[in-house]
């Protein structure tokens, strides 16, 4: 029997390595359906690339195009450079990893106070776009295979826009994944638009509608709990950004959580109201090992750690949860809340 189920994809830079092993992983598992697929920055070219390889070639396709995706990545050195600065990449991150070890400043702290990637005039390119436009939109928006919401953070209005069908473009792709501090804006029609996980990292409300499953699985890639106080400069603000990255997420979780409540204690009359099945995939023990510099480097070497982990996190979640999928919640929210 044929198990449906809707997936919401974290962002978080090269760390979403770990989201391509997870992918990898239950696109082996027959029985199970990908209907839907809401993805912020990282999370939505995983996303773009799985629905664009499913459409050319099924489960294998995705699993090919995945992989393509991220051999591209990994060759793009350092998201922080242009293309034409590449060659320096080495020895640069070197000597950022010497600062930072060495002395209770950040050299990527000074730098986003500092400069911004308006700063480059003319010579500023988007190293991700090569890699976003290697895509098949007629794919990434074709009518069939799993249904794709892409966030992004309106500028002006600091609102979440979700894009879907053959809203998706190239830059609905590159606005998803834009940093800030490292990109520059990306303006589609008459608004400029900056990384989708300001605003929800990742979005679950397009994965209430009826025809889509109530079961909704995240794949988590910024950890959750982090036991100890952060010291250094670029570990501080790494924290920061991870608790404003998962406040939308965490706004949604409480309002699923009071939605169940009112009908399990009969106070919302059942059907009114999607009762989602809540799913977690994560391992936050092998993110917080990482620097929070690695997000911006996608080394080859870390990527393919990343993903042998992500197929590891989401095994083992199949273990202990596949029974449960189509019948009940395993992400216990009024643990999470408690």
């Amino acid at each position: 029997m044929t198990t449906r189920l809707s997936l919401a994809l974290q962002g978080g830079g090269a760390h979403g390595a770990f989201t391509w092993g997870v992918l990898d992983r239950l696109l082996e598992e027959e029985a199970i359906e990908i209907a839907a697929i809401s993805g912020t920055s990282a999370g939505a070219l995983n996303g773009a690339a799985l629905k664009a390889g499913m459409i050319a070639g099924g489960r294998a396709g995705a699993r090919t195009s995945l992989a393509a995706l991220w051999a591209q990545v990994a060759n793009v050195g350092d998201f922080r450079m242009a293309r034409w600065m590449q060659p320096f990449w080495t020895a640069s991150r070197a000597m950022s990893d010497v600062v930072e070890t060495a002395f209770p400043v950040s050299p990527q702290g000074i730098a986003a106070q500092l400069w911004s990637p308006y700063g480059w005039g003319p010579f500023w390119e988007n190293p991700l776009e090569p890699v976003v436009r290697r895509l098949d939109f007629s794919q990434v928006c074709h009518s069939e295979g799993p249904r794709l919401f892409i966030g992004a953070t309106n500028l002006r209005t600091g609102r979440i826009r979700i894009f879907q069908g053959d809203e998706i473009t190239p830059e609905a792709l590159l606005a998803s994944a834009c940093l800030p501090s490292v990109f520059q804006a990306v303006t589609i029609g008459a608004d400029a638009y900056w990384d989708g996980g300001y605003s929800g990292n990742p979005a679950l409300f397009p994965l209430y509608e009826p025809d889509l499953p109530d079961d909704i699985a995240i794949v988590s890639i910024n950890p959750w709990l982090r036991d100890e106080v952060p010291k250094t400069p670029l570990d501080i603000q790494n924290r920061v950004n991870e608790i404003s990255f998962h406040a939308a997420l965490l706004g949604e979780l409480r309002a699923v959580n009071f939605v169940k409540r009112l009908i399990a204690e009969g106070r919302m009359e059942r059907g009114r109201m999607k009762d989602v099945l809540l799913h977690l995939i994560a391992d936050d023990a092998v993110m917080t090992a990482l620097s929070a510099s690695t997000k911006l480097s996608p080394d080859p070497a870390l990527i393919t750690t990343l993903c042998a982990a992500g197929r590891a996190a989401c095994d083992g979640f199949l273990q202990r949860h596949r029974a449960d999928l189509g019948r009940r919640a395993s992400l216990d929210l009024a643990a999470l809340f408690g």
